[in-house]
């Protein structure tokens, strides 16, 4: 296969990687060619993944990092773990996130800057460790998950919407910064993505009804099909794309009726 369109070689850092979309995420890259650093909080799930997915990609390494992004004193361990393999980074998927859903008057503020630690400046902090590791391989990919509540309003709760808005303008200005460095940064936003965190909202049947009635294309995504987009933005064949955040949404974003 064209080369373009392989990651063989790359190494490629994913957060959030024991469930849904991050798990598909590190899956396609591996199926890639890619060699798979993954990271979330609960060790027994991530090492079960772990274990799965080198079952699966036997020709790939697979390693695996426990850690709560949201902490900061984690995110350094991270990266004393990652310098210690010495291989540098060519990929970084920003895809741990949280949320809890309220009206905006009954937060308490701990919960707001809980979620904006784990959304954005986990985020922040993990570009800016990984930089000078992508520089080691003369630049790379970096995708962030976002989301359609960054973009437009939707019944996520507003400390949510805001910080997911934060991440897409982090996209933007990195992308500027970073492009003469050869690092390309973009991002994706999903809607209603069927996995662990939205199953108990879309297990009510009215609630879906309502959902699906606002998605042209009449059904709930599934996480590989986030996954196969931000592949694609990590690919050689995306090399002129930085900047960007696209929407996987099945139209949701384009529906103005």
């Amino acid at each position: 296969m064209n080369a373009r369109w392989r990651l063989d070689g790359k190494i490629a850092l994913i957060t959030g990687a024991s469930r849904g979309i991050g798990l598909a995420t590190a899956r396609e890259l591996a199926a890639l060619g890619a060699d798979v650093l993954m990271v979330a909080r609960d060790a027994e799930v991530l090492e079960a993944r772990r274990g799965e997915m080198e079952a699966l990609y036997p020709k790939q390494r697979v390693l695996a990092f426990a850690a709560d992004l949201a902490e900061a004193e984690q995110r350094l361990d991270l990266f004393d773990w990652i310098n210690d393999l010495g291989r540098g980074l060519d990929i970084v998927v920003n895809n741990v996130g949280g949320n809890s859903t309220r009206a905006t008057l009954d937060y308490a503020l701990d919960e707001v800057r809980r979620i904006f630690e784990l959304n954005v400046m986990t985020a922040f902090e993990i570009c800016r460790m990984a930089q000078p590791l992508l520089l080691r391989h003369g630049g790379g990919a970096i995708v962030n998950v976002g989301s359609v509540s960054g973009m437009t309003a939707v019944r996520t709760g507003s400390p949510y919407g805001m910080s997911k808005a934060a991440v897409t303008q982090l996209t933007r200005n990195l992308a500027i910064e970073w492009a003469a460095h050869g690092i390309r940064v973009n991002a994706v936003a999903p809607w209603y993505i069927r996995t662990q965190r939205t199953e108990g909202k879309l297990a009510n049947p009215d609630y879906l009804d309502e959902v699906l009635a606002h998605t042209p294309m009449g059904r709930v995504g599934e996480p590989e099909e986030v996954a196969s987009v931000i592949a694609f933005l990590c690919l050689p064949a995306a090399s002129y794309v930085t900047g960007e955040t696209v929407a996987v949404d099945g139209g949701f974003l384009r529906d103005g009726f």
